[in-house]
């Protein structure tokens, strides 16, 4: 019964859930057991199929809209939620700050959340590229694109995404000038 659309369901109901600190159990006793613990186990496992008013009960439930308990159907070209990006920060400083400024700002807060001042990379998640994204008003795929062009990200990565690979520490050099 599990096929690629009901296992990638059940991450996101799985990822909803861990988000609230619940375990099965405690969506059981929370729902004072409306939802049986193994019922959604085998919503999440995608070994059992979730009616649409049974998903939208279960949207209600925790508190969220339909749409972000189902899984995104267009395949990312430009970076997979496992994918490690790397910024180059010395890059990113010699940009213009009406360009690069949202970014910078993005990139020294994280630095300050975790104490990390090196300087010269900074790792960020796939998330924090989509949510960049919507800073800058442009899909992550062109951003992605603009962050190449500017040498912050390394273009050598397989999936056409970020990255900075060791063995290329002059990557930032090739960039070409902001828009």
């Amino acid at each position: 019964m599990s096929t690629d659309y009901s296992r990638a369901l059940g991450a996101r109901l799985r990822a909803i859930r861990n988000q609230q600190g619940l375990s099965l159990q405690g969506v059981e006793d929370k729902s004072h057991g409306r939802w049986k613990a193994v019922v959604v186990g085998s919503y999440e496992r995608g070994d059992r199929a979730v009616t649409v008013q049974r998903l939208s009960e279960l949207a209600v439930f925790y508190g969220v809209p339909v749409s972000e308990l189902l899984p995104d159907p267009r395949p990312s070209s430009a970076v997979t939620s496992t994918t490690k990006i790397v910024l180059n920060l010395e890059s990113l400083g010699s940009l213009p700050a009406d360009e690069a400024g949202p970014l910078a700002r993005y990139a020294s807060t994280i630095q300050a959340q975790r104490h990390d001042y090196n300087g010269k990379v900074l790792s960020i998640r796939a998330e924090d590229l989509k949510s960049l994204a919507i800073i800058y008003d442009m899909s992550p795929d062109e951003l992605t694109t603009r962050l190449i062009e500017w040498g912050v990200l390394n273009p050598g990565m397989d999936n056409g995404a970020a990255g900075l690979d060791d063995e290329d520490e002059n990557w930032g050099d090739r960039r070409r000038s902001p828009r």
